[in-house]
C-alpha cells in the first residue's frame, strides 16, 4: 500500500484529528485511547445452547490370553500388549473429550468375534451416534470383519491403528473409501484431536443459525443436505437497531480504537467512522436478541441514493475478529464456509470477489471487508487503513492490509443435497495500491498452487483464510461426502 506520506490522497490521523477540531467527539473521549472489540464478545448470546457430538468407540482384538493359548499372535505380534494401550488409549480419549468438547463413548472390553461385532452395530444403530471410532489391534479381526462393520454401520468412521498391525493393502482401501478418515502411525490416539473437531464441526454446523437481514419480509429455511437454519429478518430491523444504538460511550471507544488502529484515513470523516462503530453494535444486538450462530446481510441496496443505512463493513470485520462469521450480499454458501473454516480451524476469512491478473497469471481477490485477526481471534490484527465503501463511494471500510508471503487457503462450500468444496491455496504477493488497482477496497494479489491458468478458478465470493489447510478439508470432505473441486 502506499504510504499515507506520499499518497495524495492520504491524511495522518494527527491530521484527522486536527481536521475535524480538538474538541470533536473522538478526541475528547475519556478514558483509554485503544479498545479492542474483542472485548465486547463476552456479552455476545450466540446461539442456543447446543447438544455435543457424540463418537462410538471400540477396540478390534482379541484377548492376549486366547492368543497365548493359541500360539500365534499375528500382527501386531507377542510384545503389543494390546489391554495395556487400551486403557492408555481411553484415557488420551477422555482428555480430548475435554479438550475438545465431546462425548467419546468407548467400550472398555475388546470385540473381535463375528457376534460382539453384531452386537456393537446393534448397540450403534439404536444410539444414534454422530460417528464411529474403530481402534484395530490386530490384522487378522479387521481383515476378516472391519470392512463389513463399516458398512453395516453407515456413519462417519474415524478408524485408527498403529503401525504395524494393518498392511498397506488394507490401508489402501480406507483411505479410498468415502465415509472414513483413517490414522496409521506410530501413536495414532495423538492424531486423533483434528478428526474429532471435524465430527464437531459437522454436529455444530446442522445446528446452527444464521440470522439473514435482508428485504421486507420474515421467513425460515433450512440448509439442504446439512440442516443449519437461516431466518431472514427484515432489513428494518437492522436500520431500527442502528438507531437504537446512537452514541454511546461503547461506541465512541469502538471508533477511537478503529481511528488509533488506522495507518491511513482516506475518505471517511469522524462522523462516519462513528456510524462504523454504531453499525457493529447494532448487528451485535440482532445477533444477541436472535441467538444466531452467524449473520449475513444484503447490504448493497442499502448503500445506493436515497440511502437506508450505513456500510455494515467495519462491523463484519469486528465481528468476525471475534469469532461470528458474517457474510456478505447475503451469500449463504460463503457464510457457510466462514462458518466452516472458523469451526475447523479457529480462523475467521475474507470474503471476496475474484479475479486475476493474466499477464503474471496471478489470483486477484477484492471486497469492502475481511477479518482482520486472520491469524485467529486471541492474535493480534493485521493493519488496517480507513476507506470508502469502494462502490458505493461513502461511509468508512476497512482496508486489511494482508501479510506479505503468507500462505492462504481459498475455498467455497456449496451447500445441496451434493454438496461441493471449491478448493485453492497459494500465497499472498501483496496488497495492490488503490488507485491504480480497482476493485474492493480490501485486496490481495496471490499465487495459485492448483492451477497452471488461474483464470480456470471456479466460483465467486471465496473464502481466504491464513494457513495452507487443504490437506485437512480433502480430509474432511472425505469424511462427510463432500467432493472437492478444483
Amino acid at each position: 500500500m502506499t504510504s499515507r506520506r506520499s499518497d495524495p490522497w492520504g491524511v495522518s490521523r494527527r491530521g484527522f484529528l486536527q481536521s475535524v477540531g480538538v474538541g470533536a467527539t473522538l478526541a475528547s473521549l475519556r478514558g483509554p485511547s485503544r479498545v479492542d472489540s474483542t472485548a465486547f464478545a463476552g456479552e455476545l448470546g450466540l446461539g442456543a445452547a447446543k447438544r455435543k457430538a457424540v463418537v462410538k468407540g471400540a477396540f478390534l482384538y482379541p484377548p492376549t490370553a486366547q492368543l497365548e493359548e493359541e500360539g500365534y499372535f499375528s500382527w501386531p505380534g507377542s510384545t503389543f500388549q494390546a489391554e495395556k494401550r487400551h486403557q492408555e488409549y481411553l484415557q488420551r480419549f477422555k482428555d480430548l473429550e475435554n479438550k475438545i468438547g465431546i462425548t467419546l463413548d468407548c467400550e472398555t472390553t475388546p470385540i473381535s468375534t463375528s457376534d460382539q461385532i453384531q452386537e456393537f452395530v446393534n448397540t450403534v444403530r439404536e444410539t444414534k451416534p454422530d460417528a464411529v471410532l474403530p481402534v484395530v489391534f490386530k490384522k487378522t479381526v479387521w481383515q476378516e470383519h472391519g470392512v463389513k462393520m463399516l458398512e453395516a454401520l453407515g456413519l462417519p468412521a474415524i478408524v485408527l491403528a498403529p503401525l504395524g498391525v494393518l498392511l498397506a493393502p488394507s490401508v489402501g482401501e480406507l483411505e479410498k473409501r468415502a465415509g472414513v478418515y483413517t490414522i496409521c502411525a506410530e501413536n495414532p490416539a495423538d492424531e486423533l484431536e483434528d478428526p474429532l473437531r471435524m465430527v464437531r464441526t459437522a454436529v455444530e454446523l446442522a445446528e446452527s443459525l444464521i440470522v439473514n437481514i435482508q428485504g421486507d419480509s420474515a421467513k425460515e429455511s433450512v440448509v439442504a443436505g446439512m440442516g443449519a437454519k437461516v431466518r431472514t429478518i427484515p432489513r428494518q430491523r437492522f436500520i431500527a437497531a442502528f438507531e437504537q444504538v446512537g452514541e454511546s460511550d461503547d461506541v465512541k471507544a469502538l471508533a477511537r480504537d478503529y481511528l488509533e488502529r488506522a495507518v491511513e484515513i482516506v475518505e471517511p470523516t469522524e462522523r462516519d467512522i462513528l456510524e462504523a462503530a454504531r453499525a457493529y453494535f447494532a448487528l451485535k444486538q440482532i445477533v444477541r436478541e436472535e441467538q444466531a450462530d452467524a449473520v449475513m446481510m444484503e447490504c448493497l441496496p442499502g448503500l445506493k441514493k436515497p440511502h437506508q443505512h450505513v456500510p455494515p463493513c467495519m462491523g463484519f470485520m469486528s465481528l468476525r475478529d471475534e469469532g461470528v462469521p458474517a457474510g456478505c450480499e447475503s451469500d449463504l454458501d460463503a457464510t457457510l464456509t466462514l462458518m466452516l473454516l472458523q469451526s475447523l480451524f479457529g480462523k475467521p476469512g475474507f470474503q471476496h470477489n475474484p479475479g486475476v491478473d493474466n499477464e503474471r497469471n496471478h489470483y486477484f481477490c477484492a471486497h469492502c471487508t475481511s477479518a482482520s485477526r486472520m491469524r485467529g481471534i486471541h492474535h493480534d490484527p493485521e493493519r488496517i487503513a480507513l476507506r470508502s465503501h469502494a462502490e458505493a463511494g461513502w461511509g468508512c471500510v476497512p482496508r486489511v492490509l494482508f501479510s506479505e508471503d503468507q500462505e492462504v487457503t481459498i475455498s467455497k462450500y456449496l451447500a445441496g443435497e451434493a454438496p461441493k468444496l471449491l478448493l485453492y491455496s497459494g500465497k499472498i504477493l501483496r496488497c495492490p495500491p488503490i488507485p491504480p488497482t480497482g476493485g474492493c477496497r480490501t485486496n490481495a494479489e496471490t499465487t495459485i498452487n492448483e492451477l497452471e491458468k488461474v483464470s480456470d478458478l471456479k466460483g465467486h465470493h471465496l473464502c481466504m483464510i491464513y494457513g495452507n489447510h487443504t490437506s485437512e478439508l480433502k480430509r474432511f470432505c472425505r469424511l462427510y461426502g463432500i467432493e472437492v473441486v478444483i
